[in-house]
């Protein structure tokens, strides 16, 4: 049988799944303590075993491996079915889909990352309670606190320009700091919008607000976490956006 030289026990979100061998997949999970990992589902892919391993579900997850550095063997039990649940809601099934792809392409690997791993938990949980509308403002706080957590978080506490903590309305792309209207003067066209629900924890925005969103995140995501290992912005990630610019423009 072997001697299992690594083996923890967690509950861990499916980021991403892609075929393996035959019968089996490749799976990246996020847990609390042990962050982004991969393994081998056996069996992952058989028909009565898809259901469970579909990206944004919550499992207790079993990660072993006999050997230091090797890639690990998981198994798991379902704990919270969220993408079942956002089949029938296109914008929700976008955001858990980005999520995922965010969090799979922008952590690095077998590190722990405690409250961003239980910030996607709380989202999807709200995600899977009210797909409808869903929760668009978390999604973009939970991706702001994504970019702080990996060491390039945007500062909107006060005005880069006159030390203002009111009225904040820009962003530099730049440095990432926040700036007031009157601090922005003629530069406004040259900054970032910040919707107010990045300040405002009271305000969840509209649909404007939550394009406007979108695209200051992206720009850091971009700048700052992708293209700094030379990876272009998640698919779903760029899906989500065009979801809701559709959305958007049938109103």
């Amino acid at each position: 049988m072997g001697v299992w030289v690594q083996e923890w026990q967690e509950a861990g979100i499916v980021l991403s799944v892609r075929p393996y061998g035959e019968g089996s997949i490749l799976a990246h999970i996020f847990t609390e303590e042990h962050g982004v990992v991969s393994g081998i589902v056996r069996g992952g892919g058989a028909r009565r075993n898809i259901a469970m391993w579909q990206v944004g579900n919550l499992l207790l997850v079993q990660w072993k491996a006999r050997l230091t550095g090797q890639l690990g063997s998981i198994t798991g039990e379902l704990v919270q079915s969220t993408a079942a649940r956002c089949l029938e809601y296109p914008l929700a099934l976008a955001i858990l889909s980005s999520a995922c792809g965010v969090a799979d392409g922008g952590l690095p690997r077998d590190e722990a990352y405690p409250e961003i791993f239980m910030g996607l938990v709380r989202l999807l949980t709200l995600v899977n309670i009210a797909p409808d509308p869903p929760p668009m403002a978390a999604y973009l706080r939970w991706e702001a606190d994504l970019l702080r957590a990996v060491g390039y978080g945007m500062d909107l506490r006060f005005c880069a320009v006159t030390g203002e903590a009111q009225n904040l309305r820009y962003v530099s792309p730049k440095t990432g700091r926040a700036v007031s209207s009157e601090g922005a003067g003629d530069w406004a066209s040259r900054l970032l919008t910040l919707p107010q629900l990045f300040v405002d924890f009271d305000n969840d925005g509209c649909d404007e607000d939550w394009i406007n969103g979108l695209n200051l995140n992206e720009f850091f995501l971009s700048k700052w976490v992708f293209g700094g290992i030379n990876k272009d912005i998640p698919f779903f990630r760029v899906n989500l956006k065009n979801t809701l610019v559709n959305i958007y423009s049938k109103k």
